[in-house]
């Protein structure tokens, strides 16, 4: 089935879909810190974890971001320069 521009543009601006799509710029800030703390979660949690549902990887998910942030939450080292003024 093709979908039109018009009608493409009106199903995404429904407000009653569960899922919104968001155009957010590749360069922003805060999304390359979500990276991290993702990355972080993957590799110390999800990648040798056992989970025996989706309530239990729920569960050791939270138990895991309340240990993070006793022990080891500490600001990320942001290194970027941005991108160069133009004039």
């Amino acid at each position: 089935m093709l979908h039109s521009m018009p009608t493409r543009a009106a199903f995404l601006s429904d407000p009653s879909h569960r899922i919104r799509f968001v155009y957010v710029p590749k360069h922003s800030s805060w999304l390359h810190q979500i990276e991290c703390w993702f990355s972080i979660l993957v590799r110390r949690l999800i990648k040798r974890g056992n989970f025996t549902s989706t309530h239990d990887l729920r569960q050791q998910r939270l138990d895991f971001i309340a240990y993070f942030n006793r022990t080891l939450a500490k600001p990320f080292n942001w290194k970027s320069k941005g991108f160069p003024e133009v004039d």
